[in-house]
């Protein structure tokens, strides 16, 4: 792993940019925006995927595997934290003394003085800004945006836009959110993640004070999450919007009814209007809340705001059905903290019907595992039938001994609702066995678990289940 050190000068001008880690969902974002500006793009990634095959067909010449030779003429090389400074290209692009900047500080240059949202937080922020940006699109206005998914409507996860907005996915997972000059920023919650690089939750919670009252406009944050409620108590800044169930919220979200797509209604300034949404979950009436109340510092009325929401249709990887075998539907969703995944398989819930959930959860990272096992666990066996969890995805990370998949299994009060199995063939079938018409499979974790489900429908499609507990 590379820590971003943004002391490091950024370059004026960029002709010809070198991406080493193109394929992911942030990087190939970015590497679009820039083949936009008529920028000469060129990356690599260590395994082929449909960003790699996209980026290639937009004009960019992208390289299966890292090497030295791939830097080909850049003039400059883009990075993300997750490689390692042994990396071929890497090292040659410091000892050519080439300018290589974080993904952070590219996009800081992308973003170039526009009037900026800013959406940060520990999860919901791909999907309150993908409803920012389609609601911007509904009234009428042609942001650029970065975000950290497919806007599954738009088909992209950037675009450029001719209008004086830019929004963005802001990551807060390594400070660099700190970076960018917001004119709206937008806090979904405050969780104590990402402590490899913080180390506390005051050091957390620190940064999103620093973030927040550095916005030149507005804070719109939640009022229902402990985290953001602290960090609201702390700051300074003169025009802060609060959102969500509390009574004494500025945007308050009441009357949530969650039967398939969310509806509720939402309040502000003496106004209520009625909302449903195209996605289900509570957790989306909330997501909701927030993407309004930026519209409304935006300038935009709450109905004009409401209504232009309504049509946000998700994001790619956020409770996303990828086919039906034998009656039973396998999904994937993104959620990779004890958080989210009750959110996606609440979500669920309300949509199944009389079927039950199996989820398929794989661990990202050993810091995140060895710290929350115990929590992955419970929401796991609160919220779905069965469990099948896989082995960890390091990402960034070297492995921890001791620290696998099986420290969640292995903390489940009734062991006959999971199993730990590290191989993937035998997971799925494992998960197809125990599977039954009527039944959700849903993938869940942000590493690239996802790649499994083309097992799981071919041994859905030839074998007959089993019976399962649970």
């Amino acid at each position: 792993m590379i820590k971003p050190d943004l002391s490091l000068p950024i370059p004026a001008r960029i002709e010809a940019a070198h991406f080493i880690g193109i394929g992911g969902s942030g990087m190939s974002g970015l590497a679009r925006m820039f083949l936009a500006r008529g920028i000469r793009v060129s990356g690599s990634d260590r395994s082929d995927s449909q960003a790699l095959r996209d980026l290639a067909a937009l004009g960019a010449r992208v390289h299966v595997g890292h090497d030295a030779a791939n830097l080909g003429d850049a003039d400059t090389v883009i990075h993300t934290g997750a490689i390692w400074p042994e990396n071929p290209e890497f090292v040659l692009a410091k000892r050519r003394g080439m300018p290589v900047i974080h993904r952070s500080q590219a996009l800081h240059w992308l973003i170039g003085g526009r009037r900026l949202v800013s959406v940060a937080g520990a999860h919901g922020k791909t999907t309150s800004t993908g409803m920012i940006v389609t609601a911007l699109h509904a009234l009428g206005e042609d942001p650029s945006f970065v975000n950290g998914g497919v806007i599954a409507q738009l088909g992209a996860s950037s675009g450029p836009g001719a209008d004086e907005l830019f929004v963005v996915e802001a990551d807060e997972s390594d400070g660099t959110f700190l970076l960018y000059d917001t004119s709206v920023a937008l806090i979904t919650n405050v969780d104590p993640d990402h402590l490899d690089h913080y180390g506390t939750t005051e050091a957390v919670e620190d940064a999103f004070v620093r973030f927040a009252d550095a916005a030149r406009e507005a804070v719109v944050v939640s009022a229902d999450d402990a985290g953001a409620l602290r960090v609201a108590a702390r700051l300074s800044h003169p025009h802060v919007v609060s959102f969500g169930e509390s009574v004494g919220a500025d945007v308050r979200i009441t009357d949530i009814t969650t039967q398939g797509p969310v509806a509720f209604s939402v309040s502000h300034d003496g106004a209520t209007v009625r909302v449903r949404l195209q996605v289900p979950g509570a957790h989306n009436a909330i997501n909701a809340g927030g993407a309004i109340a930026v519209m409304l510092t935006l300038g935009r009325s709450l109905e004009d705001a409401a209504r232009a929401v309504e049509g946000f249709t998700g994001t790619v990887r956020r409770f996303e059905l990828h086919g039906t075998e034998r009656g039973v539907s396998v999904f994937d969703d993104y959620a990779h903290h004890p958080t989210e995944v009750a959110a996606a398989l609440s979500a669920a819930r309300t949509v199944i019907g009389d079927g039950r959930i199996i989820a398929v959860h794989q661990p990202h990272t050993y810091s995140r595992t060895q710290a929350m096992h115990r929590e992955f666990a419970e929401v796991l066996e609160s919220h779905a039938d069965h469990t099948v969890v896989l082995d960890v995805y390091g990402a960034r990370e070297d492995p921890v001994p001791g620290v696998t998949g099986e420290l969640v299994s292995a903390d489940f009060e009734d062991p006959t609702r999971v199993r730990f199995v590290a191989d993937w063939q035998q997971a799925a079938d494992y998960t197809a066995g125990i599977a039954r018409a009527g039944d959700y499979v849903i993938t869940l974790g942000c590493g690239d678990v996802y790649l499994i489900i083309p097992q799981v429908l071919a041994a859905l499609s030839t074998q007959a289940p089993v019976g399962a507990q649970g």
